[in-house]
Order: structure tokens, then C-alpha cells, then sequence
């Protein structure tokens, strides 16, 4: 064991132009809106029945359970994106009713503190027989997120005890001691769960026993196949143990494989008890693992996990291709979450990068503009046409849905959206350092050299690169402001009170480290020029090959049958073409569309399905949108990857 370095995350109040607005939508629309969903007030949509689920739990309905396995916590979500967003803005009315849902849950819970409602009406005496498939863990960590959103933006404890005695009870059920289980979740997701409930109690058996499912993962004898062995099974399981990153302890896994959400989850909660328990093998494992996603397996627009029929997995490196492309959004989700855990552990420019490419381009896709309609999966090429005939297209929407019988994915954008603020800063307080991982509009108090000190952030992105930042506390203070320069920005430049920084002496793992003894009133003003960029893929990345994406500040373009016709893939942009950026107030809530001359082919001559005479090229308007606002007007075309003439 070895200390590693950890890096306190701190909560801000966001007032930014692009996503303050996306927060209120959440806290006014969106959150209204899922709870409906959940009662079975959507008309048109697939039912979810998950307040009547724990209705009958609670004896005060009657009826037979409905859903997934997981539907518990989709209701879990929800009351977690309401804890953030009461932490932003406390609502007498939205507290309420989570108050009157919670109470719920109390009535449901079972004597000895257990809590599933699919477990508890369809098979009551087979708990913790199917860790593998069904999904109970996973369950109880979400419930365990929620209470600890919920105790602290309000103080009430209802939840967290719930919480708590779920907690406890999980604590004597699993482990090496006489009577115990030696198993683990399935999908991992109460690991980092039990993380956060140790930091918000200090009870250390929590902790203890996050520890416990992240080492015993992977171990032989395999437990799910004794697990499936004492159910009869006789069959391999079709995924096998890759699919849930069981197939080798965490500390020999050097490639990310299996399903994309559950090795986000499993390898943000590795990270959390490395920095809690000081294990560096533990990091090192994390380290390896982040690796093998970003290097190889992810896309431009931030998703991950390519593959619809290999379980929502991850394939073999550089299978990144685009029309049939799964990337769930819970997925680029869940790499926020990892490249959050990474940046505490080590503030490096490369987590904070791919932690904003994820959070404006594959998040942000995951939910319309009007926050009533989602994706699950986030291609990066439609042919509507052809979805309707291929296979191998099953699970391509070529419009957002207003829910899902699987309805992960809504819930958890809301809850990110909602918690946003923990993302933008994290502090050293033994170098009394603090760290802007991300630029957006907001306020942060911190505690440096022995003092509050409140840092105000004013930030024009992701239109235009223009940041500044404000220092206020009673009396003059040392410590360190350091910047993060992101990757897409080639000339960066900082002032302070007015005076030029030489970036060159203050770099360090892509931040300027701005050190110095700071006076109340204080203004750093950081300029990120941006232009079109062209990003241009690896030469292995098949799917890509002769192709170019078009990116401005953070944010990845697409094509969109709506500005530019039919058949994208006709399209080429030449090497030389100018691509000129504009802001269009009017269009998709307002943003920078960028316009370039490309070509396409003029009408053949024939029609003639194959012909000895090439087709004559026509010039084209281009017009890129955003690609987190594409399928908000009519369905269409859309493709990010555009032929290069």
C-alpha cells in the first residue's frame, strides 16, 4: 500500500448560458415529466409500473409485479436527480413529493431491511440466487445514491436509513464468514455506491465492504459458475465472464471488454477505494484499463461500447463502427463518472478532456431539446430507410422515444445534469490547490491557506472561448489556481489583473498552475481561440478510413439530412475547403452551425444500377450541426464522419 493522491471534488452553484438552462429544464420539465413516466401517466409509451410495483410491496395495491428486473431503480435515479437538483434550488412541492415516494419505500421495506420489489412478489424465498442476471446489488446501490443526494440537499435522514439498514443487512449477507455468501453483483454499481454511503456516515464497514466485491470479482472458483451450477443451469453462459469484467481479478484485467455500462461503473468504484484505501495496484489497474477505452475503444463523440448483439458491449480494438454503433448513453455516463474518478486521483489534462468530449456530445445526445424524448443508443450515422430493413439496425431509433421498458438511460441524464456542478472543480487541500477541470459558468467556495475563499467563473463556452474567473476572500492568501488548457485549443493564453502568464513555466499535465499570493477581488482571464477543427481518425479505425469529423471548442458536428439532402454518404469535404463557424440564435435553442463547400453527384445519366462512366460532381452547401441536437427537428439522414474528396 502506498498513498495515493486524492483530490476533493466540490460542489458549485452553476449560472451558465448553455447549461443553466439545460439545469432548469431538468428541475421544470424533465423530472416532472420521468414522474409521470413512472406512475403510468405517458400516454403512448411503454408502461413502467414501478410506483405500483412498491405499491403492492406495501400491501396498499393489488396486482402482479411488472417490468425488468432493474426496476427499481429507474424510481432510485429519479429520487437522486431530485436530491441534486433540491441542492440547487430547494422546491417545497418537489420535496414533497420525493418525501411522500420515500415514505413509500419505508412501507415497503422488508423487517430485516431488504428492498426489491421483483424479488419480493415473484420469488420471495430465492434472494441472492441469481447475482449474476438479476440485478439486486445493482438495485441497492442506486438506493444508496439516491439517500445520499437526498440527506445531503435537505438533511432528512428517512432515506439515508432505508438506505442504511439495506446496507446493513447486505453487510451480513455477503462475504468469507460462516453462512456468508462469496459473491458479487452481476452489474456493478453498488461498489461506488457503498464508497459515497462510507463518506457520508464514516461507518467503515461500508467501505470494507466496497473493497470486498472489487477483489473478490474475477476469483476462482468462479462464483457465478457455482451460482449457475446450484440453478441447474448445464450451459455456458452466452457472454461468459468478460461480460461483467469477472473473467480475472481486477489487478490482472488489462483491457476493457464486456458490457460498456458495467465497466464504467465497476472501474469508477476501483478507482474510488484506491484513493480511500491507498492502494496503488488498485489505480494501476485503472490506469491500464482507461488506457485501453480511450486509446482504442471510444468514440469521437464520447460513447462507448459498439455492439448491440454481443450484450452492449465493448468488441475488439478499433471495431468502431458508426450505423450500427450502440454507445447507450448510460455509458458515456458512466466515462464521466470513471474520467471524474481519474482527474481526483491524478489531475491530467486527458481525463478532463475526454470527461467534456463525453458530457456536450454522448451524454447530451441521450435527451431531446424539449427534455421529453430519449436515446438509449446514440449512433453516429442513420439511414432511417435502412433501419427499417437490417438486422443488424434492430436497435437503431432514428427518432428519441418518449420512454423505455428498459428505461435506464432517462433517469440517469437527469441525475447528471442535475449534479453537474460536482464535475467542475476539485480541490488539493494539501497544496492548497484548486483545480477547473471544466469551463462553466458558476460559483465555488473552497477552503485554501486556511480560509474560504470563493471563486466566481464566467465562462462564454461552448460558443466562444473567452473564461474569467473572480477571487474573493477577507485577506490575502497563497495557493494555486491551476487551468486546465484542453486538448482542442492550440493557443491558449492567460492574464492575471491584466498581465500576460507564461504558460510555458506554470504547465503541468495540461494545467497552468497559477501560483501566488492572491488579494480579494483578484481577475484571471483565460482565452481559448477556437476554429473548425478537422479531426482525422487512426489508420486502424476501418469504419473511418478517408473520412473526417468536424469539431468546434468541445463539441462534434454532424450532417443532418435536413440541411444538406439525402444520401450523406455521397458527401465529400476537400482537404482545402474553409469550414467558417456561425452562431444562429434561431436554430435548435441556438448554436454555432459550421458551413464549408463540399461536393456530391450530379443525377446519372442512366439508370443504370452499375455503369463504365463515372458520375459528374456537383459543388454543396454544407451545413454541420451539433451532433447532441440532431433528430430534433424531422427524421432524416445524419452522419458525423464525412467523406474527405
Amino acid at each position: 500500500m502506498t498513498d495515493v493522491k486524492t483530490h476533493t471534488p466540490v460542489s458549485v452553484r452553476i449560472h451558465d448560458p448553455f447549461w443553466s438552462p439545460k439545469q432548469k429544464l431538468v428541475r421544470d420539465v424533465v423530472i416532472p415529466y420521468q414522474w409521470q413516466a413512472l406512475n403510468d401517466q405517458v400516454p403512448g409509451v411503454e408502461p413502467s409500473h414501478t410506483i405500483e410495483n412498491f405499491r403492492i410491496v406495501a400491501g396498499e395495491a393489488e396486482g402482479e409485479y411488472y417490468g425488468m428486473v432493474f426496476q427499481d431503480s429507474d424510481l432510485y435515479k429519479w429520487l437522486e436527480a431530485v436530491g441534486h437538483t433540491l441542492a440547487n434550488e430547494r422546491d417545497q412541492e418537489l420535496e414533497r413529493k420525493a418525501d411522500e415516494v420515500i415514505d413509500l419505500l419505508a412501507r415497503a421495506q422488508q423487517p430485516d431491511g431488504y428492498l426489491n420489489t421483483h424479488y419480493t412478489l415473484t420469488k420471495p424465498d430465492k434472494r441472492w440466487t441469481n447475482l449474476r442476471d438479476d440485478h439486486e446489488l445493482y438495485c441497492a446501490g442506486h438506493l444508496i445514491e439516491a439517500a445520499v443526494a437526498y440527506y445531503e440537499a435537505t438533511g432528512k435522514r428517512a432515506l439515508l436509513d432505508i438506505a442504511c439498514r439495506f446496507a446493513d443487512y447486505i453487510h451480513q449477507v455477503f462475504g468469507h464468514g460462516p453462512g456468508q455468501i462469496p459473491g458479487y453483483p452481476g452489474h456493478e454499481e453498488i461498489e461506488l455506491a457503498l464508497v459515497k454511503l462510507y463518506r457520508t456516515t464514516g461507518e467503515k464497514k461500508y467501505l470494507d465492504l466496497a473493497l470486498y466485491f472489487v477483489e473478490e470479482r474475477g476469483q476462482q472458483p468462479h462464483y457465478f459458475q457455482i451460482e449457475a451450477e446450484k440453478r441447474g443451469e448445464t450451459e455456458p453462459f452466452r457472454f461468459g465472464f468478460e461480460y461483467s469484467q469477472s473473467h480475472l481479478p481486477i489487478r490482472e484485467q488489462t483491457e476493457a471488454i464486456g458490457h460498456a455500462v458495467r465497466a464504467m461503473y465497476f472501474y469508477t468504484a476501483v478507482a474510488d477505494v484506491a484513493m480511500e484505501t491507498g492502494d496503488e495496484s488498485l489505480l494501476a489497474a485503472c490506469r491500464r484499463l482507461w488506457q485501453s477505452v480511450v486509446q482504442k475503444k471510444l468514440y469521437v463523440t464520447g460513447g462507448i461500447g459498439s455492439s448491440a448483439d454481443n450484450g452492449e458491449a465493448f468488441t475488439k480494438d478499433y471495431d468502431l463502427p458508426n450505423d450500427t454503433a450502440y454507445t447507450e448513453t448510460c455509458a458515456a455516463i458512466g466515462l464521466v463518472f470513471f474520467a471524474q474518478r481519474m482527474l481526483q486521483a491524478d489531475p491530467r489534462r486527458e481525463y478532463a478532456d475526454v470527461m467534456e468530449r463525453a458530457l456536450f456530445n454522448g451524454v447530451l445526445s441521450g435527451m431531446s431539446l424539449d427534455g421529453r424524448r430519449y436515446f438509449y443508443v446514440n449512433p453516429l450515422e442513420v439511414w432511417p430507410a435502412a433501419c427499417d430493413y437490417r438486422a443488424d439496425m434492430h436497435s437503431v431509433k432514428r427518432e428519441r422515444q418518449g420512454w423505455f421498458g428498459c428505461a435506464c438511460c432517462p433517469p440517469n441524464i437527469a441525475r447528471l445534469i442535475a449534479s453537474l456542478g460536482q464535475y467542475v472543480y476539485t480541490t488539493d487541500a494539501a497544496k492548497d490547490t484548486l483545480y477547473a477541470h471544466l469551463y462553466i459558468g458558476s460559483t465555488v467556495t473552497a477552503e485554501l491557506a486556511g480560509q474560504s475563499v470563493t471563486v466566481k467563473q464566467e465562462s462564454e463556452l461552448p460558443w466562444q472561448g473567452r473564461v474569467r474567473f473572480t477571487i474573493q476572500m477577507d485577506d490575502p492568501a497563497a495557493f494555486t489556481l491551476a487551468l486546465r488548457l484542453p486538448g482542442w485549443c492550440a493557443n491558449p493564453a492567460v492574464r492575471v489583473n491584466g498581465e500576460v502568464v507564461d504558460l510555458a513555466t506554470t504547465m503541468r499535465d495540461g494545467y497552468a498552475h497559477l501560483s501566488r499570493t492572491w488579494t480579494p477581488g483578484d481577475v484571471v482571464e483565460l482565452e481559448l481561440p477556437m476554429q473548425p477543427l478537422r479531426i482525422f481518425p487512426h489508420p486502424e479505425l476501418r469504419e473511418d478510413a478517408g473520412r473526417v469529423a468536424l469539431q468546434y471548442g468541445p463539441i462534434v458536428y454532424c450532417l443532418e439530412e435536413a440541411d444538406n439532402g439525402a444520401n450523406l454518404r455521397d458527401i465529400t469535404l476537400p482537404r482545402g475547403s474553409e469550414v467558417t463557424a456561425e452562431y444562429q440564435p434561431d436554430l435548435l435553442g441556438g448554436v454555432v452551425t459550421l458551413k464549408a463547400v463540399g461536393y456530391r453527384s450530379d443525377a446519372p445519366a442512366t439508370d443504370a444500377l452499375y455503369s463504365y462512366a463515372p458520375t459528374g460532381r456537383i459543388q454543396t452547401q454544407l451545413r454541420a450541426i451539433p451532433y447532441y441536437a440532431w433528430a430534433n427537428r424531422e427524421p432524416g439522414e445524419m452522419t458525423v464522419w464525412i467523406r474527405e474528396a
